[in-house]
């Protein structure tokens, strides 16, 4: 931005392979408001819904759900998952039923896309991405989802990025954070992972997380070296506790 005049508006859109753009937002309302709320776990912003695209936060369900009338809606502020239907929503999968069953919902003559995302919907309409629903933890002490979580941590000078992972079987999952460090600093392992561990007690959505591993560099996408490959950490860290 600092190389554009002052009235440049840059928009980031959110969407997926099966449907985009879902949602944009300007990146004014991220610098002067959201990435504030998004360090205090709020979730990732990513907008408000394009025209023309229906938005609908669902309860979460990892089944698979035939009709629109076996759904449960949900009210704005509470994480569910993200469903769409629109002219860019693609109706069905190349050749795969399985995928169709998981990931589209029939209603009538139209089609509900799964997206296997989680969010909530905010009072001004805008929507905050939470995680992928499968990497969701499903803890004794309750749900937690990655990205909030993961922003708290984020928040030291010392971490590059970090990733949430659940150790054992949901409903009794043991959360561990892992964490790449910034290789700009030279900060004593030791002491950063003291101020991460208070800083996750000073969290009600990161107090339960007490267990830190570092990690040298994340499994990624190929394609998108942000999106982490943490069911491929979960099984590292599984083997690294013992």
């Amino acid at each position: 931005q600092s190389l554009l005049t002052s009235d440049a508006r840059i928009h980031t859109p959110y969407g997926a392979t099966e449907a985009m753009p879902i949602t944009t937002i300007d990146s004014q309302e991220i610098l002067t408001e959201t990435r504030a709320q998004s360090e205090q776990g709020y979730g990732l912003c990513v907008g408000r819904p394009v025209d023309r695209l229906d938005l609908r936060i669902i309860a979460i369900d990892d089944d698979s759900i035939a009709d629109w009338s076996a759904v449960t809606p949900l009210a704005p502020g509470d994480v569910g998952e993200i469903v769409v239907r629109g002219d860019q929503v693609a109706r069905h999968y190349y050749d795969n039923k399985e995928a169709d069953q998981l990931h589209k919902i029939i209603d009538g003559d139209q089609l509900w896309h799964r997206t296997g995302d989680l969010g909530w919907i905010d009072t001004k309409g805008r929507l905050w991405f939470c995680g992928r629903k499968s990497q969701r933890l499903q803890t004794a002490r309750g749900t937690l989802y990655t990205i909030p979580c993961e922003s708290i941590f984020n928040n030291h000078p010392a971490v590059s990025r970090s990733a949430l992972v659940g150790i054992g079987q949901a409903p009794d999952q043991r959360p561990v954070i892992c964490i790449e460090l910034d290789g700009r600093h030279t900060t004593d392992r030791g002491v950063v992972e003291n101020e991460l561990l208070e800083l996750a007690r000073g969290h009600a959505l990161t107090r339960q997380i007490d267990t830190l591993l570092f990690h040298d560099a994340f499994p990624v996408d190929i394609r998108h070296n942000a999106k982490i490959f943490r069911e491929k950490l979960a099984l590292w860290a599984e083997k690294k506790l013992g």
